[in-house]
C-alpha cells in the first residue's frame, strides 16, 4: 500500500547486506518501507543493498552494529528511529554458522553461534519493543530454519539457536500481542545463498531431491513470506512459525 513519507513505516533489517536479508530490504521497500540495513562487516554489500531500496522510493540507511552486544543492539535501534522517527518492523535475520560434528565442537563453537543468532535476535527485540509499546504498533519477525524445527547432523549449535528462536517469538508474541505488536518466525528450507553455495554438488543434488517441491528456494521466497507478516493484512497473526521450504519439513 502506497504511503506518504510522514506516515512511511520504517523497518530495521539485522543481517541486511545480502542474501536472504538484502533480499528481505528490498520487499520491505517494496511495499514502501523505509530501511535501516544492519551489518556486521560488509559495509560496501550493505550499501549497495540500501541503494537499491532507495531506488524503490523509500529511505534507507546503513547501520554497523554486532548482534553480540546489548550495547550496540540498543543503539542499533536508537539510530534507527533516530533515522525515521519510529521503528515499526524489526526483523531479526543476523545469522552465522560453525558447523562440526557434536563430538568435535567446541565451547567457543557453540557459543559464536549462540550469541549472534539467538542472543542478537533477544537483545533487538527487547530494545525494539521499548519503542513499538509506546507506539502500540509493531511487527517482529525471526528467521529461524526448518533445522530449528527438526534438527541436522553436524550442526548442533545452528540448531539450537533457530530453535531457541522460536521459543524466544513464542514468549514475546505472549507478551505483547494486547499493545498491538505481533511476533512470529519464518523458517527456511534449503535457500540458494553464498551460505550453501559451498555445499559440493553432490550433496545440493542430495537435498534437493528431498524437497517434495523438487526444487531450492531463492532469497525472494523467504523475503516474501517477511513482508507478509510484516504487513498490515498479517495484525491477527503472531507467535505462528512459517516454513518456507516447499514442503522439505513435512
Amino acid at each position: 500500500m502506497p504511503q506518504t513519507e510522514n506516515l512511511r513505516r520504517a523497518a530495521l533489517v539485522t543481517g541486511g547486506a545480502k542474501g536472504i536479508g538484502r533480499a528481505i530490504c528490498r520487499a520491505l521497500a517494496e511495499n514502501g518501507m523505509n530501511i535501516a540495513v544492519n551489518y556486521a562487516g560488509s559495509a560496501a554489500a550493505a550499501e549497495e543493498t540500501a541503494a537499491a531500496c532507495r531506488a524503490l522510493g523509500v529511505q534507507a540507511v546503513t547501520l554497523q552494529a554486532d548482534v553480540r552486544s546489548p550495547e550496540a543492539c540498543r543503539k542499533l535501534v536508537e539510530d534507527t528511529v533516530a533515522a525515521f522517527g519510529r521503528i515499526d518492523v524489526l526483523v531479526n535475520n543476523a545469522g552465522i554458522t560453525a558447523d562440526k560434528l557434536l563430538l568435535r565442537m567446541t565451547e567457543a563453537d557453540f557459543d559464536n553461534v549462540l550469541a549472534t543468532n539467538l542472543k542478537g535476535a533477544f537483545f533487538c527485540t527487547k530494545a525494539a519493543c521499548r519503542f513499538m509499546m509506546h507506539q502500540r504498533y509493531g511487527r517482529i519477525i525471526s528467521v529461524s530454519s526448518v533445522v530449528g524445527l527438526h534438527g541436522n547432523a553436524g550442526q548442533a549449535n545452528y540448531a539450537a539457536s533457530k530453535a531457541g528462536l522460536i521459543g524466544l517469538t513464542k514468549s514475546a508474541a505472549k507478551e505483547y500481542a494486547a499493545r498491538n505488536i505481533t511476533a512470529n518466525v519464518v523458517a527456511p528450507g534449503f535457500i540458494a545463498t553464498d551460505m550453501t553455495a559451498v555445499l559440493s554438488e553432490p550433496a545440493r543434488a542430495a537435498a534437493q531431491a528431498a524437497i517434495p517441491a523438487g526444487k531450492i528456494g531463492h532469497a525472494e521466497d523467504v523475503a516474501a513470506a517477511v513482508a507478509f507478516l510484516a504487513g498490515e493484512q498479517a495484525g491477527y497473526i503472531t507467535g505462528q512459525v512459517l516454513c518456507v521450504d516447499g514442503g522439505m519439513g513435512m
